[in-house]
């Protein structure tokens, strides 16, 4: 299977679907060989065509007759995400959605650590949550730094978002997944995606109401 140029740019979008066709793979049992597109597509939620071209941008080829080996495209799309791991998060809201968080990660997902928790609660604060210490907010900026997070989660009202998103920021913290229903205006080299729950609700009621597809509306 070709290899991937470092220099070959990849979109936002192809990076999000790719990460999407990693976990479809890693579901097949281990005794599968190979998948076609058309497979990938519907167990990623695609069209074949956009697999096809996801994965050309990845730099990885196929067999027309077999489709794709599992294990190596598999392998290459891991190395994408190699270094992953090298970064630390800090989780910033320990309430109910912060605390659900705290399971995903732990349960779901263990290519990222979260490596401290904070609140402004101090009955959440100085103690130890699902594994992880929970640090006042007084605390935030010395315990990003010397933890070396570089990503953060907030799980805050919108009220105080943007204040301790600049604070992160300003500790070094370069990317943020953001659960508040508000905009974060940060600076340029500062990546964000935002997690709107009630944006996506509302979006969900208009098309199960409309009866179109949401692929029509693009």
């Amino acid at each position: 299977m070709a290899t991937r140029s470092e220099n070959l740019p990849i979109s936002p979008k192809t990076v999000e679907r790719l990460s999407i066709y990693r976990r479809a793979l890693g579901r097949l049992p281990e005794a599968r060989g190979y998948i076609y597109s058309h497979e990938l597509a519907r167990l990623g939620g695609a069209s074949a065509d956009q697999v096809r071209r996801d994965i050309m941008a990845l730099g990885a080829a196929g067999s027309p007759s077999r489709g794709y080996h599992v294990a190596d495209l598999k392998a290459q799309i891991d190395r994408l995400f190699s270094d992953v791991s090298q970064h630390k998060v800090a989780l910033v809201g320990v309430g109910h959605l912060g605390e659900s968080l705290i399971g995903y990660f732990d349960r779901r997902y263990d290519r990222l650590a979260i490596a401290a928790l904070f609140d402004k609660d101090p009955e959440k604060t100085g103690r130890v949550i699902f594994g992880i210490r929970s640090y006042p907010m007084e605390e935030l900026e010395s315990v990003v730094l010397a933890r070396g997070i570089t990503i953060a989660v907030l799980a805050l009202p919108d009220a105080s978002s943007q204040e301790v998103a600049e604070r992160l920021v300003a500790s070094g913290v370069t990317g943020i997944l953001n659960f508040a229903p508000v905009s974060l205006h940060l600076p340029a080299g500062v990546r964000v995606e935002d997690v709107d729950i009630a944006t996506a609700l509302d979006k969900l009621a208009f098309f199960a109401r409309s009866g179109r597809s949401p692929e029509q509306e693009r």
